[in-house]
């Protein structure tokens, strides 16, 4: 018999059903993760008892065995063992999962054991209220939190891990419903993207808050850790956000797919969320600009940005280049409504510093410049212990050495299993380029706002095509106007115009964020009225 999970966390039985075969598209299930292959290096003999017969490839090999049990090994021989068993290992590297940018990080990235237990919440944490009958929510579901325990040995609840951590998973039916009714996700293909071969590239965040982002292997998901804080105001604001985005299915704001903690042994509680990149992975952006509607210190120096073409640039950069969001009418009533209806929510919502981030797609230059390909660095863990490092965003403390075996059992097998493979992993250094696909996945079509190449292709006064695709997005939506930013509106008002500044009230930041959107579009007055004097 297996356990299940009601909705109030308490399990109950349920029979065992065998295994079936899944395809992409099934919505039933999910795919468990590709183990990655280990290399394991040829035994040493170091007792002096008399060597075994060599097998390769795991099956004997007849003349050989009968060769060495003979002692009679050739020069020949010998030369074809050592050929053999390097093909094996090529064959082996071969079939590790390429990934699509950058090289393959292994023991020396400082976040491995984080991504690792990140993961492996995921796929358990999901697949258990996948594996359920879908229900209407009720009002317990908003505030429900699901919580798992991990450790090398396993239980009849979790699975075996590499590591001791626990997990929770926040509003699981609720954000169920939003990814497979709302954002129209399938699954198993979500759980696919995610965790089916634990690769991950990293992009450190490029704002002020020290969040970190994660993107799944094929780039349709980011992971992005948040602050406790903002993991309050998200679960605080959850309902009426479920509402928005019913009540807006091609709404503009962040969609969030999940909402996860992970607890280190002795370390932080790690606040994550999943949400929907932004940015395609088969297109160039060639310019990407972050839009706030404020005008006061938002620069980024052009001399650093010729240096650094992948820089998101901001208001005043839009501003002094001249740029527009050249829509023809039928677009531009489209998205202006939209922007409308968003910033009203986010209006009530009571919250400000949200930006409108605008990706830059030139048809013209196509993908030739291979921007894509320097953006990221990549991240996927082979079986081996990583130790934290000093410079690290966060420090991952590793339990103190167990004084008996009864009493820390999971860490003593873990540290055995740690001994052994560190020398098989040593040769999976890294592995080629994988291809970065040259076409839409299709998954976004549907959305208004995404159906030209996953984006809006921008189009001139008569409503025919031109040669830029934009992409665009709400993101930032989790800040609200309390102490803090009250505090840092009466600062920096006191050294410039009060009105120009980031953080006013919401009612004010709205109302301008909307009117700044309205006048860059075509047709409109311009940013320049919202330059500081």
């Amino acid at each position: 018999m297996s356990r299940r999970f009601r909705a109030d966390d308490s399990p109950v039985l349920a029979p065992i059903v065998p295994a079936r075969r899944l395809t992409p598209l099934s919505t039933e299930s999910f795919l468990p993760p590709l183990p990655l292959p280990v290399i394991r290096p040829p035994r040493r003999n170091t007792i002096g008892s008399a060597p075994r017969s060599p097998r390769l490839g795991g099956r004997p090999t007849s003349h050989l065995t009968l060769a060495l049990d003979d002692g009679e090994l050739s020069e020949e021989l010998a030369e074809q063992i050592r050929r053999e068993r390097l093909s094996k290992r090529v064959k082996q590297a071969e079939e590790v999962p390429r990934v699509l940018v950058g090289n393959l990080i292994g023991e020396g990235h400082v976040n491995y054991v984080l991504m690792y237990n990140m993961l492996t919440g995921i796929r358990i944490a999901v697949s258990r209220t996948q594996a359920k009958i879908k229900r209407p929510l009720t009002d317990d579901d908003f505030t429900a939190r699901h919580k798992f325990s991990f450790d090398i040995i396993g239980n009849e609840l979790t699975p075996s891990a590499k590591y001791d951590f626990k997990f929770k998973d926040y509003a699981p039916w609720v954000f169920r419903e939003l990814r497979e009714d709302n954002f129209h996700l399938d699954p198993a293909d979500y759980l696919l993207s995610l965790t089916a071969q634990y690769i991950l590239s990293e992009l450190g965040s490029p704002g002020k808050s020290g969040s970190f982002f994660y993107f799944s292997r094929d780039y349709r998901f980011i992971i992005k850790t948040i602050r406790h804080a903002e993991h309050k105001f998200l679960r605080s604001i959850l309902k009426r956000y479920y509402a928005h985005v019913r009540a807006n299915p091609h709404t503009l704001l962040s969609r969030f797919y999940g909402l996860h903690r992970v607890k280190l042994p002795r370390g932080n509680k790690i606040h994550f969320v999943i949400m929907n990149n932004l940015f395609p992975a088969h297109k160039d952006i060639h310019e990407s600009y972050d839009l706030k509607g404020s005008t006061v210190g938002r620069l980024y120096p052009e001399d650093r940005a010729r240096e650094n073409p992948r820089a998101v640039l901001k208001d005043l950069n839009w501003i002094e280049r001249g740029k527009e969001l050249a829509f023809g009418p039928e677009k531009r009533a489209l998205l202006t409504e939209q922007l409308r209806r968003d910033a009203e929510f986010l209006k009530e919502l009571r919250v400000m510093d949200y930006s409108l981030l605008v990706g830059i797609h030139n048809m013209q230059r196509g993908n030739r410049d291979n921007v894509r390909r320097n953006t990221l660095r990549v991240f996927s863990p082979p079986d081996v212990h990583v130790p934290p490092q000093p410079h690290a965003h966060w420090h991952i403390h590793r339990r103190r050495a167990a004084t008996s075996a009864t009493s820390e059992q999971p860490h003593v097998v873990r540290r055995a299993m740690h001994d052994a493979s560190l020398n098989a992993n040593a040769s999976l250094k890294s592995v080629g380029d994988g291809l970065l696909p040259e076409e839409d996945t299709g998954d976004r079509q549907h959305l208004l706002f995404s159906q030209d190449e996953g984006g809006l292709r921008a189009t001139d006064e008569q409503n025919e095509p031109l040669d830029t695709v934009y992409y665009l997005g709400v993101i930032d939506i989790l800040t609200p106007y309390g102490v803090v930013k009250r505090f840092e509106h009466l600062w920096k008002g006191m050294s410039a115009d009060r009105h120009k500044i980031s953080p006013v009230p919401p009612a004010e930041y709205a109302s301008r964020f909307f009117a700044f959107m309205r006048a860059i579009m075509r047709g409109g007055e311009g940013g320049a009225r919202f330059k500081a004097e």
